[in-house]
């Protein structure tokens, strides 16, 4: 198999530490223009708000193409500049935002698109970040097989954890696109190293190009970006008085006035203190604090002391800055930048009121889920949490513009479990979907003019196992199961054009499996870590860093130990799957930060670390590294779209997914092998 392959590189080699500087210099870049891309594509194409794992999956489905064609003589990474501004100038050129002419704002994935729909614009993205990424793994490719198999994984492992950390550091700094766009032009520059006209025409003009559009994005006025958004400010003229619309990523998100004005024009923020039995100088804790508006309120109410919770540190920022009533200045205020949730699990503090003012996130934790920001603060148990912190007598109410009937159904009997009694409701405009649903830990709690009654029969309350607010029952979406349909249809004909005949990478079938398994297993590391420790980009970024220091750790012992035999390995994995599988999250909940960390990392890292011994054993003695490890891609990508059967069976099932793909991965080389010559 591997000698058919035309310009096939010379078989690993003693490579010097140029050459390994080069991998870790490639490595970086792969991964830092994967982050990049995630976060970037999504502030210009608002489907990618609430599917951003098709950059992953086209990353992945790239830099597997771009593995298998390393061992041809079609060279590509010169390509990369050329790509990367290609893919810069289709995103920027071809957006897809809110259309502005309707009269109502934008939530929960309901909205009038401008520009291409989305099974048209999400798979062109697709193919268009898998052919950016494409180029640059060629050029991994190549230089990977020139080291022994693990050497070659571990520096490429070494040089990912280099791209995470560099571009965590650029989310901390607020850093815009432009950043972005310099450090991979400089880094391309270093490696491709232009001396001619044809460098000048394949890389440093396309890189200028690159610079100037992610430029003139960097520097619009008005213009914010936190590490979840791209966070745009516009002044309007309301009524005659002032105000500030924020949109994120191209959606209405956020509006700055002040609290006489939203009074006038917005009474939905003023209802919960109608409705609840407050005693003088309540304490209030506000979740989804936003730009300042809910706390304001609080405090024109008399409020003795609030917490004011905001995942979000730029559009806090904003506020702090921008709002005429500066209300994050006022003494009373104290302010979190943290995840709703998770500070519900780690503080300690009870309050008079809880507010659950409108967050929605409109982004999702990170490319590699289905969850958003917000997804734990709606399950049945974020809402009992937030019912321990109530005082005696205390009140719980949230707000927003829920549009569907279905979507207030769900949370009011979301509220009638946890508190033992139907919420009040009160809706506000002709459509209804504005609403508020209040409740407390006493009928005196809150005075209600009307009750909550489902209009039908309501969908069951979402959970910390399956926390997907937005979908109504339980089941595919159409718009997933077409877009899965058509990944698989473009990536199976990607692969054929580039490697030829599938049955090339036969022999590599079990890497395959490996490749679908870890992704779903280090999916499932993001989601509980995000549920356990929050769903901020931070935590995610540990998680991230952290996968990749236990795939070292498990090369590293790979390299130092013999591990004859795969069979006790398997067992080991399948026992840490099991008591993975037996443990709720609510677990870990129960305890306190430190100990709850140790539990959650012993639990989720142990199957990551045995999953990679078994894969860096078997990756050791491969005969064609860049085909196995391409091989090893394309199952993560395939492991990407296995990841939204969550949507149907939850995120704790997934762990049986896992163990059947590791069980086809023990099973397939010795079926191969017991199969008649």
């Amino acid at each position: 198999m591997e000698s058919a392959a035309k310009g096939s590189p010379a078989p690993a080699v003693a490579a010097g530490r140029g050459e390994a500087a080069r991998l870790l210099v490639l490595s970086f870049l792969m991964l830092f223009v994967e982050l990049a891309l995630i976060r970037w594509a999504g502030s210009n194409i608002v489907y990618l708000s609430y599917f951003s794992n098709f950059v992953l999956l086209g990353s992945f489905l790239g830099i597997g193409l771009g593995f298998l064609n390393a061992r041809t003589d079609r060279d590509l990474l010169r390509w990369a500049p050329v790509a990367l501004a290609g893919l810069a100038t289709l995103v920027r050129f071809f957006p897809v935002e809110i259309d502005r002419s309707g009269s109502e704002l934008i939530y929960f994935g309901e909205f009038e698109p401008s520009g291409l729909p989305p099974w048209v614009m999400l798979p062109v993205v697709f193919v268009v970040v898998a052919l950016a990424l494409m180029t640059i793994a060629d050029g991994v490719g190549r230089s990977f097989a020139r080291f022994e198999p693990l050497r070659a994984y571990r520096l490429d492992v070494l040089g990912s954890i280099a791209g995470i950390a560099a571009f965590s550091l650029l989310s901390f700094l607020h850093a815009p696109p432009f950043a972005w766009g310099v450090v991979a032009a400089v880094t391309l520059v270093w490696l491709l190293r232009p001396r001619d006209l044809d460098g000048v025409a394949y890389v440093v003009v396309p890189l200028l190009a690159l610079a100037v559009l992610l430029g003139v994005e960097s520097v619009a006025p008005l213009t914010e970006w936190s590490p979840y958004y791209k966070i745009e400010m516009e002044e309007q003229d309301f009524s005659g008085s002032p105000l500030i619309q924020i949109d994120v990523n191209g959606i209405p998100h956020q509006s700055i006035k002040s609290t006489e004005l939203r009074r006038a024009s917005e009474q939905i923020y003023f209802i919960p203190y109608e409705r609840a039995n407050l005693p003088l100088e309540p304490d209030v804790l506000v979740i989804g604090a936003g730009s300042g508006s809910d706390v304001a309120i609080a405090l024109a109410n008399g409020a003795g002391h609030i917490d004011a919770v905001e995942i979000d540190p730029g559009i806090q920022e904003i506020g702090a800055e921008l709002h005429p009533e500066r209300p994050y200045a006022d003494p009373r205020v104290e302010t979190h930048i943290d995840d709703g949730r998770a500070f519900l699990e780690r503080t300690d503090e009870t309050y008079d009121l809880i507010l659950f003012a409108l967050p929605d996130s409109l982004t999702l934790v990170s490319g590699q889920s289905s969850l958003r920001l917000e997804s734990f603060l709606f399950t049945r148990q974020a809402i009992g949490e937030a019912k321990e912190h109530l005082r005696p007598g205390g009140t719980f109410a949230m707000y927003n513009f829920y549009r569907e009937r279905w979507l207030i159904d769900r949370l009011g009997a979301t509220l009638t479990e946890v508190f033992g009694r139907r919420p009040c409701l009160d809706t506000v405009g002709a459509s209804g979907g504005l609403a508020v649903l209040t409740s407390g830990l006493e009928e005196t709690s809150a005075t209600c003019l009307a009750q909550w009654l489902p209009a039908a029969e309501p969908p069951e309350p979402v959970s910390d196992d399956y926390p997907f607010l937005y979908i109504k029952d339980r089941g595919m979406p159409a718009l997933y199961a077409l877009l899965i349909a058509l990944v698989l249809v473009v990536s199976v004909g990607a692969v054929r054009a580039v490697a030829g005949p599938l049955t090339t990478m036969r022999a590599y079938a079990d890497l395959f499996f490996m490749g679908a398994a870890f992704l779903l297993l280090e999916t499932k590391s993001v989601v509980q870590f995000a549920l356990l420790f929050g769903t901020t980009w931070f935590v995610n970024a540990l998680v991230f860093a952290g996968v990749l220091l236990a795939v070292l750790a498990a090369i590293e012992v790979a390299r130092r130990v013999e591990l004859r035999r795969p069979g006790p390995l398997y067992l080991a994995l399948f026992a840490a799957l099991l008591v993975a599988f037996l443990l709720p999250p609510s677990v870990f909940l129960r305890l306190s930060l430190v100990p709850r960390f140790v539990a959650a990392v012993a639990v989720a890292f142990a199957p990551i670390f045995l999953a990679n011994l078994i894969f860096a054993r078997r990756f050791r003695d491969v005969a064609a590294s860049t085909i196995a490890f391409g091989a090893n891609l394309l199952g993560a990508m395939v492991g990407g779209l296995i990841e939204y059967a969550a949507v149907v069976v939850g995120y704790r099932a997934l762990l049986i997914v896992v163990a059947l793909l590791y069980a086809a991965a023990f099973l397939t080389p010795r079926l191969r092998e017991a199969r008649p010559v």
